[in-house]
Formats: C-alpha cells, sequence, structure tokens
C-alpha cells in the first residue's frame, strides 16, 4: 500500500517564491550591493541562529515575544535571528580588533519574527542592512541618509520621503518633566502614534508610564510639531533649553540636514519628524524612516538609527554604531502595488527554439556565441514544433527569439523575432553572428 500523500503547504507567514517575484528580488539586492559597496560598506554574514541570551531582551519585550527560540539537539537555548543589527553587534564585539574602526558593513539575509501577518509584513522576512561601528560622528549619520536616498532613486523610486528625529530630543524633555526613567514605554507609545492617534498615545502614556495628563499631553504635543525643517528645529530648541542631550540632539539634527542639504539631496526628500521614535529599545540618537509618497500606508520601507550602547552588552570596548535595512519584502509588496515589477519568468533575453532534431550542436554553438556578447539565452530542451516552442517563449516573457531550421543554416541564416510585436528579420550568422547581435541589441533597445 502506497503511503498517504503529505498535503503540499507553507507555514503561516512564510511564503514560496517564484521566479516572477525572485528576479525582482535578486535584481533588487544587486543594486542594494552595489550602491552599499559604491560608499564603501564591506559584506558580512552571520549565522541564523544564535545563543538565546545574544538576542533576548534587545529589542523590547515585544520582540522577545515574537523570537523563534528553542533548545538544539546539544541541549543549548537558541533563538533564530529577528534582525541584522543585534548580531553585528555581537560579530564586532566578537572581531573589532581584526577589523578595526570605523567598520563600515552590509548584510543581506533572512530573519525572523512570529509577530502577526498584514500586508507587506511575514515572519520570515528579507533585510538589507547597513551600518558604520566605532564612530559617533553625525558624518555617519548623514551618510546613512544618503545611502537611503541614493538607494530608493537606484531601485527606481523618486516620490518618497526620508523621515529623521533624534532620540535625544525626547530623552530632553522627558528629563525636563522627570520621566526620563519611564523613556521605554513613552516610546513605546509614540512608535504607535500613526496608528492609534494622539489620545490614545497619551493615554497609553498616561496608564503604561504613570505620566499626570499634562506630561503625557507636553510629550504627545512635541511629537505633533509640524512645518518646515528649519521651522520645527526652532520649535523643538526652547522645549529641550534646560537638558544638555536634548540640546545636543537638536544640534545633531541641525548638523545631518545641513550636511545631506550640502550633498545635494532635495529639501523635498528628507522631512525633520519629531513623531520618528523607533520601537526597538536599543536606538539612542539620529532615528530614520523611509516613506513612500505614493503609498505611506504599507510603513516604512528603509529603516534605522544609532545605537551606542548595544554592543556594550558583549565587550567593554565602545563601539557606537548606526545603520538602517531596506525591508524587501515589504518594498517588493509596494512595488507590485504600484505597478513597478515587470512581469516575467526568465532572466534570459533570448530564446532560441530547437527546431531541427539534426542540429543540436549549432543551436549550442549559436547560444554561445551570443552569450559570449553579454546575452542570457536559453536554447529549448526538446525538437518539437515551433508554435508550441514559442507559445512557452511568450509564456515566460523571452524579449527575443532567434530562430533557425534546416535551409536556414543551409544558407547561414536566422531570422530574429521581437516577441513584443511578432517582426520578424533575416540576419547573417557569419563572423560569430556578429550581425544577429546587432539585431538583438536594437530590439531590446527599444
Amino acid at each position: 500500500m502506497s503511503p498517504a500523500r503529505i498535503q503540499p503547504r507553507t507555514l503561516k507567514g512564510f511564503r514560496d517564491f517564484l521566479p516572477e517575484l525572485m528576479l525582482p528580488r535578486e535584481q533588487i539586492t544587486d543594486i542594494a550591493r552595489h550602491t552599499f559597496r559604491s560608499y564603501g560598506f564591506s559584506p558580512i554574514d552571520t549565522p541564523a541562529l544564535e545563543y538565546l541570551e545574544i538576542l533576548l531582551g534587545k529589542g523590547g519585550a515585544e520582540t522577545d515575544k515574537q523570537l523563534y527560540r528553542f533548545q538544539d539537539h546539544g541541549g543549548r537555548d537558541v533563538g533564530l535571528r529577528f534582525d541584522l543589527t543585534v548580531p553585528l553587534a555581537r560579530f564586532a564585539a566578537q572581531h573589532i580588533g581584526e577589523l578595526g574602526t570605523p567598520f563600515k558593513r552590509y548584510h543581506i539575509a533572512v530573519v525572523w519574527r512570529g509577530e502577526n501577518t498584514q500586508r507587506g509584513r511575514y515572519r520570515e522576512f528579507m533585510q538589507c542592512d547597513f551600518d558604520t561601528i566605532g564612530t559617533r560622528s553625525v558624518a555617519a549619520d548623514a551618510e546613512i541618509v544618503l545611502v537611503a536616498h541614493d538607494l530608493l532613486r537606484a531601485i527606481g523610486f523618486e516620490r518618497f520621503t526620508i523621515h529623521v528625529n533624534n532620540r535625544l530630543v525626547l530623552t530632553g524633555l522627558l528629563e525636563s518633566l522627570g520621566l526620563d526613567d519611564r523613556a521605554t514605554d513613552i516610546l513605546r507609545a509614540l512608535d504607535k502614534l500613526a496608528k492609534i492617534g494622539p489620545d490614545r498615545v497619551a493615554a497609553e502614556i498616561e496608564q503604561t508610564a504613570g505620566a499626570s495628563a499634562d506630561q503625557a499631553a507636553r510629550v504627545v504635543g512635541l511629537v505633533q510639531i509640524t512645518g518646515t525643517n528649519d521651522h520645527i528645529l526652532t520649535q523643538l530648541r526652547p522645549l529641550v533649553a534646560g537638558s544638555q542631550r536634548g540640546q545636543e540632539g537638536a544640534e545633531h539634527l541641525a548638523e545631518l540636514l545641513s550636511a545631506v542639504a550640502a550633498a545635494g539631496l532635495p529639501p523635498e526628500r528628507i522631512h525633520l519628524d519629531a513623531s520618528i521614535a523607533r520601537g526597538l529599545d536599543y536606538y539612542t540618537g539620529t532615528v530614520l524612516e523611509t516613506m513612500l509618497d505614493d503609498l505611506p500606508q504599507i510603513g516604512s520601507v528603509c529603516s534605522g538609527g544609532r545605537y551606542d550602547n548595544l554592543a556594550e552588552l558583549y565587550t567593554n570596548q565602545q563601539l557606537p554604531g548606526i545603520g538602517a535595512s531596506l525591508g524587501l519584502d515589504r518594498l517588493l509588496a509596494a512595488m507590485e502595488e504600484l505597478g513597478m515589477i515587470e512581469k516575467t519568468h526568465t532572466p534570459a533575453q533570448v530564446f532560441i527554439p530547437y527546431f531541427d532534431a539534426a542540429r543540436l550542436g549549432d543551436y549550442f554553438r549559436l547560444a554561445a556565441e551570443l552569450r559570449s556578447a553579454g546575452l542570457a539565452v536559453e536554447v529549448y530542451p526538446e525538437a518539437a514544433r515551433l508554435g508550441k516552442q514559442l507559445q512557452y517563449a511568450d509564456r515566460r516573457g523571452f524579449r527575443v527569439a532567434v530562430i533557425a531550421g534546416e535551409r536556414e543554416l543551409a544558407a547561414g541564416e536566422c531570422q530574429v523575432k521581437d516577441l513584443a510585436n511578432g517582426e520578424s528579420f533575416t540576419t547573417s550568422l557569419a563572423d560569430n553572428a556578429t550581425a544577429v547581435i546587432a539585431e538583438i541589441g536594437r530590439i531590446l533597445a527599444k
């Protein structure tokens, strides 16, 4: 008796990637690598599994609840990484002696969080992180903003806004209000501002942080300041006048905005947003979130901030850091919704039908000549009628077909067919298919 069949299915919050999604996913990661390297960031990798003590308590109580944790075969308590920043802090503490500072790294890898799934948010997702370790300079903060900007533009976005803030500003206000020892609860409440509104945030601050109604109102009032960047800075400075850390945060924001403007970042692409707090506990200074102007409801697609104390959990050495992460899967969901992803099932541009069963070697030789010119080429694996093979090419999304039967090959010719409009051109196969390559280039350039 044959065994019972197992139903093929995926876990909730996890998914398979078909070629039509995997191809743009790889294209974006290629763009990310190129952008990161253009700024001097070097690649690293870390294990998916970490000792549980490395991960617990680093992102806050909510993140701890979302951790995938278990005991391995050796009885050790381990967990799947929930982001790439905490493993970076451990990595830096372990290897900084041989790496030196400042150390600039990028890391593109999968992370896991057992959170509620929603549009653009999954339990297994890929992050594209870029960080600088070993400096508190505002220059490093400004560079992270510039990388985020260049990355979104390279991917194809023109309408987006990078929202920046500095946690020291809020810290300064909390110090003046006598609430600095309750900052964690207040930050978590403020991180919900866009979702639940100012009144409910104020109520949560009163409930969880034990603040008075007046204190909660002043905190919420700070994060609701609007206007131009200069106007917001002018409004923030008197609110933190009595706090050294608050004043430092305001000055850092002014320096950052000045630096990125000097680098050519358009003023409409960066916005000082006093409501940006970021929910993770380890942020200490600059924080940023990148919103798509045409799809703000999907949330931030590139976020991060400064974390000057995170590595101190693993080493006595001072290893301040600043970085951000491109949320690849959320970005892809946005690109799908905005019609920015071209549906294709193949990375190859050129299709060669296997038309004459006796001439397989000729087809392979032609394909090799085209590949030597930098073209991606697929040869159909079976000798079949031409109509069937062209239907296959159409479904896969090829741009060009190079067709040669017995008569064409005998005459040293082929047909170059534009699969978008059906036009065909008779072309010579001579001189390592030079004319074929030129004709394909013309079609692809359209």
